[in-house]
């Protein structure tokens, strides 16, 4: 019976697997639905109610999970044949299989509703290492056709990956608010969590967190670790703590990778010197942005070279092992950067850094102050995400500097 029983669920599964095609045709047509933090703490602290919840997940999910599916299907052959992104795509199909079995469930099940939980936790658990898998894909292109690349090319994967890492983030977020809220666990240290989501986040609370622990990742390499120098102005009410609707896990995310940075440059800036400079932060509250600046005196980067701070395909970083358990997060793949920008905009906000060679770099994080102004920025499958995979290497409309200088002599002598 057993036995029976499982060769009829892989003829099922066999059967979903021909029709997935359709089904991410279908949902990639639809626009994912972006969320304020507004509607996310309303929803947990008034109106949370599980079946609203499922009912939306159910549908929000594949639209989300569709969409980058369309664009995972656009990059470059050889990038795609690659065991580790075709892993990905492997864990993204049974993903959405997955939640495709909920779409005729009653919302009325309790039972339902506690099994499309655990799903969503699987789901969570499943794409645990996408980012490092996924690195690791462009690793092993680089390796085989690197010489072959080009910029477009380069290009495509640098628009891909923003997009596709933004779509995990925001596929998380999703999933993390549900099962934090239904799950009937709840968080005693901070009372004003709703999920994921702190609704009177300490911001100079999440910088000394953040400092300390990269303090102790740095003090275990260099034996030594600079001071920070914290000052805050909340221009709305200059007695009051600055705190923000946010989901203090991202904030740490960006500030502890900032951190890092900062320290490392300042210390190998400083190799002969007995004292080290400290970072300086400034947390600045205003009427619309909550702005966060971290100044060091790490000896800046080239201007040339600030752009490739942000690329997925310019990393330096030694190559890491996928099976590493012990490294830091994100560590040697050189995605700190880029990733921790995607979190600063995936609710309207960014990550600029402003560098100065020489002497020393200031990272600025923009934030939204108020909550209706945080707004999920998701990705779209559309033609204009279609005409990015399709560009043409055009001439320039500017002229390229040679690098030799022009010899005017010769001019001069052919008159």
């Amino acid at each position: 019976m057993t036995s029976k029983m499982k060769f009829v669920g892989s003829l099922v599964k066999a059967a979903a697997l021909t029709n997935l095609p359709k089904h991410i045709d279908h949902f990639s047509k639809f626009s994912p639905s972006p969320l304020s933090m507004k509607q996310f703490l309303d929803f947990g602290s008034t109106n949370a109610c599980e079946q609203t919840s499922f009912l939306f997940l159910r549908q929000e999910l594949p639209v989300r999970l569709s969409n980058i599916m369309k664009e995972i299907s656009l990059l470059p052959g050889r990038l795609l044949a690659t065991p580790s992104v075709q892993l990905v795509q492997s864990w993204y199909i049974q993903s959405l299989m997955e939640i495709l079995e909920f779409q005729d469930k009653n919302p009325d099940d309790q039972r339902i509703l506690e099994m499309f939980v655990e799903v969503l936790e699987g789901i969570r658990n499943r794409h645990n290492e996408v980012v490092p898998t996924m690195a690791q894909g462009v690793i092993e292109y680089k390796d085989a056709f690197g010489r072959q690349a080009d910029a477009i090319i380069d290009h495509n994967i640098q628009y891909f990956l923003d997009r596709f890492y933004t779509s995990r983030i925001s596929i998380r977020m999703i999933i993390n608010q549900h099962s934090l809220i239904f799950n009937g666990n709840s968080n005693p240290a901070h009372p004003n969590s709703i999920g994921c989501i702190d609704s009177a986040c300490d911001v100079t609370e999440v910088v000394r967190d953040a400092y300390e622990s990269a303090k102790l990742l740095c003090e275990q390499y260099y034996l030594g670790a600079p001071e920070l120098e914290l000052r805050q102005i909340n221009a709305n009410n200059l007695r009051e703590p600055i705190q923000i609707s946010y989901v203090p896990s991202h904030l740490y995310h960006m500030l502890f990778e900032l951190f890092k940075n900062a320290m490392r440059a300042t210390i190998e800036n400083h190799e002969a010197s007995r004292t080290l400079p400290p970072i300086k932060i400034m947390v600045a509250l205003g009427g619309e942005d909550l702005s966060i600046k971290m100044s060091d005196r790490g000896g800046g980067v080239p201007f040339r070279k600030m752009e490739r701070l942000f690329s997925y395909m310019y990393s330096t970083a030694p190559r890491p092992s996928i099976g590493d358990k012990h490294r830091a997060p994100l560590a040697g793949f050189g995605y700190g950067l880029p990733i921790s920008r995607l979190y600063a905009r995936y609710f309207q906000g960014d990550l600029q850094l402003y560098s100065m060679e020489g002497h020393g770099t200031d990272a600025v994080i923009h934030l939204k102050a108020l909550s209706t102004d945080s707004v999920e920025r998701l990705p779209v499958f559309n033609k204009t995400a279609l005409r990015h995979y399709k560009l043409s290497l055009e001439a320039d409309d500017w002229c390229v500097p040679s690098k030799e200088p022009l010899n005017l002599a010769v001019y001069h002598t052919t008159k």
